[in-house]
């Protein structure tokens, strides 16, 4: 399973009421990773299934090499949410988002949707016309997230297959399907 996945039980349709239905009154800090948020990050990703566990060291790899285009939530010193994403060299125009994770103790506050477009407002994500991910057929809640980002900036969401099940994970994975979505907001006249 591609790490980008959210969590089934997470909130993905990225509403305005979504992000009142906790009502958290501590205040929530949107920011880029540090090294030393790697461990935070590494367990936020076990506690949140279906999402594939990376290697500790992939995740401070994240927050470390790639955290201008990464976001930690947090709250009350606790990381609650993740994003992992990053622009592919061979893609200059996209940003691929590779991981969102959202804390069981956020989830139905629209945390998720807040992030993606924390990283749109990112100087290392401008120029970017498209948003790009992959997921599996199942993960309703990605999709959900995703079709809502599309749907709130005015874009186009288009589906393909990416990564097969035989071709590529010799059918010990389900297909990861490509997720591109365009024209991102800055990209727009």
């Amino acid at each position: 399973m591609n790490a980008n996945e959210v969590s089934r039980r997470s909130d993905s349709d990225g509403s305005e009421n979504a992000s009142r239905k906790r009502g958290s009154t501590t205040e929530l800090d949107l920011r880029c990773p540090k090294p030393e948020d790697g461990p935070a990050v590494t367990a936020l990703i076990a506690a949140s299934p279906p999402l594939d566990t990376n290697s500790a060291y992939c995740n401070l790899l994240q927050c470390s090499d790639f955290a201008d285009t990464c976001i930690v939530a947090e709250r009350a010193g606790k990381a609650i949410g993740w994003i992992s994403a990053y622009r592919p060299p061979s893609r200059p125009e996209a940003i691929f988002v590779w991981q969102v994770a959202v804390d069981a103790s956020a989830r139905g506050e629209g945390l998720a949707a807040r992030m993606l477009d924390e990283l749109l407002a990112r100087p290392a994500v401008r120029g970017a016309t498209t948003l790009t991910t992959t997921i599996t057929e199942q993960n309703s809640a990605s999709w959900g997230l995703f079709t809502a980002f599309a749907r709130r900036h005015g874009a186009s969401l288009t589906k393909s297959p990416r990564f097969e099940r035989d071709a590529h994970f010799a059918g010990a994975h389900d297909t990861e399907w490509q997720a591109s979505i365009a024209p991102l907001p800055s990209a727009q006249t």
